[in-house]
C-alpha cells in the first residue's frame, strides 16, 4: 500500500487534527499525537489534540494540569523533562504556533524556547545532545544544538522519522513511498527499495528498529532497515508510536493504546480511546 497524501494528513501532518467526537462533555483522551515514558517513575505519557495525559496502569487517562494545550510534536528527553509543539489551549493568549517548548515538571508548566508563531513542529526527537524537528509549515526537517538557533536541512514530505541511537548522522524517514535514509544528519535522503512502505517509526536500540505500516502491522529490523521481519498488528488506524528499550512497544490508534512487551509480537490494550 502507498501512502497518499491524504493518508499523510490524517496520520499525523493536519493543521488540525479530527475533533473530538466528545460535543458534550469534557473533551478526553481521543487524538493521540506522541507517545513516551517518563524515566523518572516509567509513567506513559500520551500528547493529545487536548493536552498531555498521564496513563497510570491502573485507572483512566488524567489531563496534566488541566492543560488542553494542543501538543502535536512531542518527545521525552529525560526524567520529568519534556520537549513539545503545537498550538495553545482555547484560554491560552499566545501565538497560533508554539515553536519548540520545554517542560521541566512533567508537563505541569511549559515555556517558550525558540521560534513561537513560527514553527509548528510534527515530530520531535532528542538524541546525541541534539533537537531534531520536522516542521509541518515548511516540510522541512531542521536540527539544533542549543534549542535556540536551527539549521535547516532536507525539505520532504514525511509522515515520522527516527534517528539511530549511537550515531547522529544517520537518520530514517516514511515517506508515501516507503522509508528513506539519510547519512549526512538529515541533509539529504535515498529512497530504501524493498522495505515496507510504513507511516512510524522509532530506533531504540542500534540493532533495533521498529515500525508500524497504516494498516497497523508492526514490523522490526535488526540491520538499519535494510530487512524487515513482520511481528503482530494492532486494531485501528495507527497514530503514535514509542519504545522503552528494545521489546516494550506503545502504539496509539483510533481505537486505543496497545501496549507490547515482547518486541511487537503480541499486544494488548492498555488504555481505550474516546
Amino acid at each position: 500500500m502507498v501512502i497518499g497524501a491524504a493518508t499523510l494528513a490524517a496520520c499525523g501532518q493536519a493543521e488540525q487534527p479530527a475533533a473530538d467526537t466528545q460535543t458534550d462533555a469534557e473533551p478526553g483522551l481521543a487524538h493521540v499525537h506522541g507517545l513516551g515514558v517518563d524515566p523518572a517513575d516509567g509513567t506513559l505519557y500520551a500528547a493529545t489534540h487536548h493536552g498531555v495525559f498521564r496513563l497510570p496502569e491502573n485507572g483512566g487517562p488524567e489531563r496534566v494540569a488541566d492543560r488542553q494545550q494542543d501538543t502535536m510534536g512531542f518527545t521525552i528527553v529525560g526524567p520529568r523533562h519534556f520537549l513539545g509543539s503545537g498550538h495553545p489551549g482555547p484560554n491560552e493568549n499566545l501565538p497560533d504556533h508554539l515553536g519548540l517548548i520545554e517542560s521541566t515538571d512533567a508537563g505541569q508548566t511549559w515555556r517558550s524556547l525558540s521560534l513561537e508563531g513560527e514553527a509548528d513542529f510534527h515530530a520531535l526527537e532528542a538524541k546525541h545532545d541534539l533537537v531534531y524537528g520536522y516542521d509541518s509549515q515548511t516540510q522541512r526537517l531542521m536540527v539544533t544544538a542549543n534549542r535556540r538557533d536551527w539549521d535547516r536541512r532536507a525539505s520532504l514530505a514525511l509522515a515520522d522519522f527516527t534517528v539511530h541511537p549511537a550515531d547522529a548522522n544517520v537518520l530514517l524517514a516514511t515517506t508515501q513511498d516507503g522509508p528513506a535514509r539519510s547519512t549526512d544528519g538529515g541533509r539529504t535522503f535515498t529512497a530504501m527499495p524493498g522495505a515496507p512502505v510504513l507511516l512510524l517509526l522509532d530506533w531504540p536500540a542500534e540493532n533495533t528498529l521498529v515500525g508500524v505500516d497504516p494498516n497497523g502491522a508492526v514490523h522490526t529490523s535488526d540491520n538499519g532497515g535494510q530487512s524487515w521481519t513482520a511481528r503482530g498488528r494492532v486494531s485501528g488506524a495507527p497514530q503514535a508510536l514509542a519504545t522503552n528499550g528494545p521489546s516494550e512497544i506503545y502504539v496509539a490508534t483510533e481505537t486505543g493504546i496497545h501496549a507490547s512487551d515482547d518486541g511487537g509480537r503480541t499486544f494488548t490494550l492498555r488504555q481505550p480511546l474516546a
